[in-house]
């Protein structure tokens, strides 16, 4: 009798054990997936990390997005680093091209954010996983909510468009109260020796005056620039697109010799001092630390104007 029971107890010790190595699998599988997490990209579903530590920003829009969203980017391009509003932020980031593939490569990132335009996209894709944005498919607030989703971080994104819609509503006031509620805001360029007028939605300052606060454009910027975003003109036709005021850019190594001009001077916002010059290298940008930024700038250029 004893024989029996003895096989009996090695059986049980034995499904015991096999029971604990199938939840021991079990439970390395759970943790190997939740390591990572699919994410819908403009290209279909990618698989992403669940928490990623070394991301790659080519695409240098968005650079300060991640940034605001708490984590250090390991590589930007030279653009990012032109933002005065980053200094001190990139210090310990890699400087990276379109076409760095070696120097991203020995990076070893875990997620790479670029333009859909990149012309190295399938090279990324090679490296890690790689997610492209269409820069003209979302609005500023919707880009920083599409970052939150591709970082996990969605809920702190949207918590920060939530802050900024009340903030900016409260500012729009203090503007209108100051301006008229009927004024009208022009932003240019110049951009080597062409010269430039912005819409709502291409950086330079255009989301916080236009969408955030909520001032006008000339109709014919309106009609002419808002759509595709900027309008190349001539000197001579600067006139047509001013405004009340007028946010004129620096460029970069553009010619402003066009200040020196009779029709320049003729402008009446040229006249009357309502000309704005801003930094054009650190208003490219339209994230979270560039617009906070922007709008004090704005707001009190504009409130303490003629």
């Amino acid at each position: 009798m004893k024989k029996p029971l003895f096989f009996i107890l090695i059986i049980l010790v034995g499904l015991l054990a096999a029971c604990g190595n199938n939840e021991s699998n079990t439970s390395e599988q759970k943790d190997a997936e939740s390591d990572t997490r699919m994410y819908e990209s403009e290209e279909g579903e990618i698989e992403l990390p669940a928490e990623p530590k070394k991301v790659a920003v080519i695409a240098s829009s968005y650079a300060g997005n991640v940034l605001s969203l708490g984590i250090t980017p390991i590589a930007v391009d030279e653009w990012a680093l032109g933002n005065k509003f980053f200094e001190g932020k990139l210090d310990d980031a890699e400087v990276v091209t379109q076409d760095s593939y070696e120097k991203l490569l020995e990076l070893e990132p875990d997620l790479i954010i670029t333009f859909s335009t990149d012309k190295n996209l399938e090279k990324y894709k090679e490296i890690a996983p790689t997610v492209a944005l269409t820069y003209e498919k979302y609005s500023y607030l919707d880009a920083h909510i599409e970052i939150g989703k591709i970082l996990n971080k969605e809920d702190e994104a949207k918590a920060w468009v939530d802050e900024w819609n009340k903030k900016t509503e409260a500012e729009s006031k203090k503007v209108k109260d100051a301006i008229g509620e009927e004024a009208t805001i022009m932003v240019f360029e110049t951009f080597g020796k062409d010269m430039y007028v912005y819409g709502d939605n291409w950086g330079r300052g255009t989301e916080v005056i236009y969408q955030a606060l909520g001032l006008k454009a000339p109709e014919s910027v309106e009609n002419e620039v808002f759509g595709p975003g900027y309008l190349a003109i001539s000197s001579e036709v600067i006139p047509k697109y001013a405004g009340d005021y007028i946010f004129l850019g620096d460029g970069k190594g553009g010619d402003n010799s066009f200040t020196e001009t009779d029709v320049w001077k003729g402008i009446p916002a040229v006249k009357e001092g309502r000309v704005i010059n801003f930094d054009s290298a650190s208003f490219y940008f339209n994230d979270p630390i560039s617009l906070a930024k922007e709008l004090e700038f704005i707001v009190d250029n504009l409130t303490k104007a003629k």
